[in-house]
């Protein structure tokens, strides 16, 4: 499968499996922030979760996700080698986190953190990453400004970003992506402006 296949199947899967429970999320007052597991051998869906935050403030899209992935039986999981991680939005500390320890070698997702910020009016992810773990460099007071805020490609796993792997292509394949991800982020823009309507009513520490 190329990478254009495997792009279309991916945002097949946010639309059709992950956006129907995260509307559902988000009508309750979560984040839209969702994950699918997919087996890489036929990119079949194990799980497709989204955020659960008013149950439990752990309960982001991906950890959602890991929490019902290990409730299935052993003997009907995949193992993680095995899958592909997908994420609405670019992982958060905790789920970066959350995706290493469960030994997942990849992760995609379609919106980045700066998108997370300035589409979705959710900054949480850059502050807490600059804050907790952008530490200062020995021999200057502040650590670089232009630091990567967390290693994409490392000894754990590679993260793949949708919306560059769509600008990498051929320009016929891209276009029609384009036109996919133009219709999913208008998707999630709606989303957006119900949770943002409602947030801060829920109990949610950082909504």
């Amino acid at each position: 499968m190329d990478n254009a296949d495997l792009i279309s199947r991916l945002l097949d899967v946010i639309e059709r499996d992950i956006a129907p429970v995260t509307r559902k999320g988000v009508a309750l007052g979560n984040k839209l922030f969702g994950a699918a597991i997919l087996r890489k051998s036929d990119l079949s869906v194990v799980v497709a979760e989204t955020n659960n935050e008013i149950e439990n403030p752990l309960w982001h899209g991906e950890m959602h996700a890991i929490k019902r992935f290990f409730e299935i039986p052993v003997d009907r999981r995949p193992d993680v080698k095995d899958c592909i991680f997908l994420a609405t939005h670019e992982p958060c500390s905790l789920c970066l986190s959350g995706i290493t320890w469960c030994g997942f070698d990849n992760f995609y997702y379609l919106f980045s953190h700066a998108d997370s910020r300035d589409s979705f009016a959710i900054p949480h992810d850059i502050q807490i990453l600059q804050a907790v773990y952008a530490t200062p460099d020995p021999d200057r007071e502040q650590a670089h400004a232009d630091r990567p805020l967390y290693n994409r490609t490392n000894r754990y796993w590679t993260s793949h970003n949708l919306s560059q792997m769509i600008a990498a292509l051929d320009r016929s394949h891209k276009e029609t992506l384009l036109a996919r991800f133009d219709h999913l982020n208008a998707l999630y823009g709606d989303l957006s402006e119900v949770y943002q309507s409602d947030k801060g009513n829920k109990g949610i520490p950082l909504a």
